[in-house]
């Protein structure tokens, strides 16, 4: 069986839905997601590098490894510019 996926909404990834959108994916997380799925998310700032970073330590507390799919473009250029791509998105 496989494990469960959190699939980001539409509209996720930028501050303004910041706190809420890392309570799910925290709840996900929790609850044995073991991926999180970025592709509706079409424009990002910071903080979906706040909840990715946030989810996988979250994950990590718990054994296991978060997996991030189909990343915004713009989340790997942030990732970049803050020096944590290999902790974001690897």
């Amino acid at each position: 069986m496989a494990a469960p996926v959190f699939v980001a909404p539409a509209g996720a990834g930028r501050f303004d839905s910041a706190a809420q959108f890392l309570e799910q994916g925290e709840a996900a997380v929790a609850g044995g997601a073991d991926a999180v799925d970025l592709a509706a998310v079409a424009e990002c700032d910071s903080s979906l590098l706040a909840c990715v970073l946030a989810w996988r330590r979250a994950a990590q507390a718990r054994g296991a490894v978060l997996a991030v799919q189909n990343p915004p473009a713009n989340l790997a250029r942030i990732a970049h510019l803050y020096g944590v791509e290999d902790l974001a998105l690897n």
